[in-house]
């Protein structure tokens, strides 16, 4: 069952072709275009790859970048084919060139789609990637003196102060860990033994934040230590007072920020999968009102269009039988056959 016929006179062919090769151009800035938005959320999350406990959320700007150089030369063919089509007696060259050009397009254009829905489907993934990461940084903000590790003081420093935030979850998580190196503790002094023994881990734990947790924008000086202590400071009362310090975990920053760039992102691929979905199914029209008019004198002849020939189960099948032949013979090469019998006398 022929999907989609339609009638092409020859000035609709040309009009066609001539269209479709401004749109393939367009497609074309449009695949540059996917490219280097691939290369900005790459660039953006290899930024933060030390507050990140995995890179599995690299798999969406990987994938942009693939399909972005695909579709420069998906529709550099195209135009190309365009140019030919205004000419019945070039456009024949390409007929063996156009079916596995199309199996190739399909291929890379519902990629691009998929990378549409990962921008928007990776969050939990990218939470759960960077809960581990932060909890790491916080627990190491102290080991300056390490190797591998004598950077993320800083990181984490600049990371809070750029996000305006403090924390994994929020301010507390500063709470619970040791972020005081020991080369800083006078150890002969009371309070710093006493709070060394008042936890089973031998930890220094004090409840105060690093400076980069606190706000610019608060009119009273920074209170960063003793947080929980309501005499220590004047005029102050921790369960109603508005902290001075950055209430935002760094966590929920973090996500916010590379999910916003992400559905920005993914918004402006999606228009580029439309482009390229457009380019393709004009292209396959051409086609095939040009392969009507192969073998005839008069090449000014109305002929029909069709998108597929047969139904879209049995042209899917065509293109995948092939391919599922192929694997097979491959894993039949790699196992090897058997050996013969032997001959009996």
């Amino acid at each position: 069952m022929v999907v989609m016929k339609m009638k092409f006179p020859f000035e609709k062919r040309v009009k066609l072709a001539q269209g479709l090769w401004l749109l393939s151009w367009s497609a074309t800035v449009a695949g540059a275009m996917t490219f280097s938005l691939g290369c900005i959320l790459k660039t953006e999350l290899l930024r933060r790859a030390e507050v990140m406990d995995n890179s599995d959320i690299h798999i969406v700007p990987n994938t942009l970048m693939i399909v972005g150089l695909a579709s420069l030369g998906i529709n550099y063919f195209a135009s190309k084919i365009c140019q030919d089509a205004l000419d019945a007696g070039r456009f024949p060259r390409w007929k063996t060139f156009l079916k596995p050009y199309f199996a190739v397009s399909c291929f890379f254009t519902v990629l691009m789609l998929l990378a549409v829905i990962m921008s928007y489907a990776m969050k939990g993934s990218l939470e759960s990637s960077l809960k581990a990461g932060l909890r790491n940084g916080i627990r190491f903000y102290k080991d300056t003196d390490t190797p591998g590790r004598c950077f993320q003081k800083q990181n984490i420093d600049r990371l809070q102060m750029e996000f305006q935030c403090c924390g994994n979850n929020d301010f507390r998580d500063w709470f619970e860990v040791q972020w005081i190196s020991n080369r800083y503790l006078d150890f002969s002094s009371k309070d710093v033994k006493d709070r060394i023994k008042s936890n089973v881990d031998g930890r220094y734990l004090v409840d105060g934040v690093p400076f980069s947790c606190c706000n610019p924008s608060s009119p009273r000086p920074c209170i960063q230590y003793q947080l929980t202590n309501n005499s220590a400071h004047y005029n102050y009362e921790y369960q109603t007072e508005e902290l001075n310090i950055y209430l935002l975990g760094c966590r929920e920053a973090l996500v916010h920020y590379y999910m916003g760039l992400m559905n920005t992102i993914g918004a402006g691929v999606l228009s580029v999968f439309l482009l390229q979905g457009s380019v393709l199914v004009s292209l396959r029209f051409l086609q095939t009102s040009m392969e009507a008019v192969a073998g005839k004198e008069n090449t000014e002849i109305e002929t029909e269009g069709y998108l597929l020939e047969k139904g879209v189960q049995e042209t899917i099948k065509e293109y995948l039988d092939p391919v599922l032949k192929f694997l097979l013979l491959t894993n039949q090469v790699e196992e090897g056959t058997p050996a013969a019998a032997p001959a009996t006398t």
